[in-house]
């Protein structure tokens, strides 16, 4: 025997769990294959992909040239991406002046845009933030794995050295020896 019609606050509850499970689902930690970077062009077309800064501004790869780069792709209702901010504002302060810059990218979605400045507030968020163009989230994201948070690892010269998915200890130490690594070259 089938049950009967769900009930309207039932259906919403419902409803409810599924998205919350979506959303969660979408920025839990893993690590990626020890192989995978990215499909990522190389090049001139890889540094000219870039972000419009909060303040208005625009950024691209290339102009962080001579600096290790680290492009961080968030969401502000991703609960691993929160947890990972006070590591990358720590590796800001102690790496910064060796030359390293941090940039968070929201992939949170349109609604999520507005969250972004009490959220950077709320967690004294020290690094630029902003919002990739498509193309730089088509060639860092793909579309069949989107995890957040993705944190990229850019070396002096533009390359692409390491590609992190998600975020736990195991990240936080890798994320920081990577770094350490490219600034020592």
């Amino acid at each position: 025997m089938l049950p009967g019609p769900i009930e309207p606050a039932k259906l919403l509850k419902l409803a409810a769990v599924v998205a919350v499970a979506m959303a969660f689902g979408a920025c839990w930690s893993r690590k990626p294959d020890a192989n995978e970077v990215s499909r990522v062009p190389a090049g001139s077309a890889r540094d000219e992909m870039g972000w419009a800064l909060s303040d208005g501004k625009r950024s691209k790869v290339a102009d962080y040239h001579g600096e290790v780069l680290v492009l961080d792709f968030y969401a502000t209702w991703c609960e691993p991406c929160r947890d990972s901010i006070p590591k990358l504002i720590a590796l800001q302060k102690t790496y910064g002046p060796r030359g390293l810059q941090i940039v968070g990218l929201n992939v949170g979605g349109p609604d999520d845009r507005v969250m972004v400045r009490g959220f950077a507030h709320d967690l004294g968020i020290t690094y630029p933030l902003g919002f990739p163009d498509k193309s730089l989230t088509d060639s860092f994201l793909p579309e069949d794995d989107y995890v957040i948070p993705q944190t990229l690892v850019f070396a002096r010269d533009g390359k692409l050295l390491n590609r992190f998915e998600g975020y736990d200890k195991s990240v936080e130490r890798d994320l920081e020896k990577a770094i350490s690594d490219a600034l020592g070259k």
